[in-house]
């Protein structure tokens, strides 16, 4: 007898493993909001199209950046706008693989107005899925380029002027006067018979651009009743009566038969040559002699966070390079909150030997926390038995977990007595190294002329009494 089994598609990750705090099992979407039955779209074409493995997908700033917590592929996260012209870089140097651009309006037709024009004019193999709710949704509910005349915003709170603002842009329009696209739709997700339209669209955007025929444009008109201020059921309303006159539905191009399949060759590049560009040479690299680490600090996993200026970024290179000196392979990615208004600027570092399959600290072995909402953010991801240092001067909780060892360092404190709040990044790497053994503090002490090139002595000596105090601190009192 026939089962119907009702799962996620396999596009997505099973648990939303990038996605910080506890609930890794739902996404975070407003009510109404068509992200998600976007992305459900995507997903399951992924799949049926076996594309899962050979897909990377883009996402910029705004809500579209959120797309990489829930796909199973590989991901860029970038600045706003500027998708297309990662994407670009992405497909030319992988041309076997499907590379989505994930956008919204406000960053497309907006700040990233010029780049997904040329990209368009260019023909580059990409396909591009449009989210356009007529308002910038993440960022506080302000005009986009598409929002319609009369329509109130934050930043238009008589509505939408012509003669002040211009007129709602039509991208569907615009970029289907360009020669080089294959394929162009319209569609909507404002009733289920539109939504299975959206369904073929998408299919048939990645279809072709796992085909190789150049750039694919799939614009998605979505409800975001937040950003609108009505209840979901009253926004799809909205959306069939004010936002389908203004921008019509179907197919504005369609070459077909006729696509010009795209076939850029990669050029070949020595890695010699490029690490000598940089100024890099294997034979100047130095290898400090390192000391007797314990079994569980030899592999870490670590996650840097806090508020933007406390060093967070600078603490986390700082870190990455120590360790490199140390003969250490090691990767620093760096996320500055773009996704969430007063959210936590933060960094992943990873120190160990042997390959680093990933450089994004999912499941840290160790939190850095400078502030109160980045220990409640990420304890929670550590893994059992982690470790948690936390910045004690500001943060006026204590953690919730026994099954991690923590260590209260009053850095902001200590770098106040030192004179200087901004060094507080090198007090963290002084407590690090008291915990971990895995740098000698005189080691660190004695690379800050190289790893602050161009500073003037006074502020090295500075940080070197930074890096002192926090590991003398931790070395007193624990």
């Amino acid at each position: 007898m026939a089962k119907t089994m009702l799962r996620k598609p396999k596009g997505f990750l099973d648990i939303y493993k990038h996605k910080p705090g506890a609930e890794k099992d739902r996404t975070h979407y407003c009510p109404g909001c068509g992200h998600g039955v976007l992305h459900k779209l995507i997903a399951e074409a992924l799949e049926d199209l076996d594309l899962i493995d050979d897909t990377i997908l883009i996402s910029p700033v705004g809500c579209s950046v959120f797309a990489y917590y829930y796909f199973n592929t590989g991901n860029f996260q970038v600045a706003h706008g500027r998708a297309p012209a990662v994407a670009t870089a992405v497909s030319r140097a992988n041309p076997d693989k499907v590379v989505i651009s994930y956008q919204g309006d406000g960053d497309l037709a907006a700040i990233g107005g010029n780049n997904i024009l040329q990209a368009a004019n260019r023909g580059e193999n990409i396909a591009v899925f449009f989210v356009n709710n007529a308002i910038y949704g993440m960022t506080g509910g302000q005009m986009a380029p598409t929002t319609l005349e009369g329509q109130i915003t934050t930043t238009t709170p008589y509505g939408r002027d012509l003669n002040a603002d211009g007129y709602p842009m039509k991208m569907s329009e615009v970029l289907s006067a360009l020669e080089a696209p294959n394929y162009i739709e319209r569609v909507s997700l404002h009733d289920a018979v539109h939504i299975r339209k959206a369904r073929n669209a998408v299919r048939k955007a990645l279809k072709n651009a796992k085909e190789r025929k150049g750039f694919q444009f799939v614009e998605v008109l979505s409800a975001c009743p937040s950003g609108w201020k009505i209840d979901p059921v009253k926004a799809m309303k909205w959306m069939e009566e004010k936002m389908l006159p203004m921008f019509p539905l179907g197919v504005y191009k369609d070459l077909g038969e006729d696509a010009r399949v795209t076939t850029r060759p990669v050029p070949e590049m020595d890695p010699t040559t490029v690490w000598e560009k940089l100024g890099i040479s294997a034979e100047k690299d130095v290898d400090l002699p390192r000391g007797d680490v314990a079994e569980h600090y030899k592999k870490m996993s670590i996650r840097v966070a806090g508020f933007g200026g406390q060093g967070i970024m600078v603490t986390g290179q700082t870190l990455a390079s120590v360790a490199l000196e140390y003969g250490y392979n090691v990767s620093w990615l760096p996320s500055y909150g773009p996704e969430m208004r007063g959210g936590t600027a933060n960094c992943s570092v990873n120190i160990q030997d042997g390959i680093i399959g990933a450089a994004e600290a999912v499941k840290p072995n160790m939190v850095l926390a400078m502030n109160r909402p980045s220990l409640e953010k990420f304890e929670l991801d550590l893994e059992t038995g982690g470790t948690l240092i936390y910045n004690s001067t500001l943060i006026d909780i204590e953690p919730t977990r026994s099954d991690i060892t923590t260590f209260a360092v009053p850095i902001t404190g200590i770098a106040d007595d030192l004179g200087n709040t901004r060094v507080q990044s090198l007090v963290n790497v002084g407590a690090y190294a008291a915990i971990t053994g895995m740098f000698k503090v005189e080691d660190v002490i004695s690379l800050l002329p190289k790893l602050f090139k161009g500073k003037s002595e006074s502020i090295i000596d500075l940080n070197a009494k930074a890096v002192k105090a926090g590991f003398e601190y931790v070395k007193e009192n624990f």
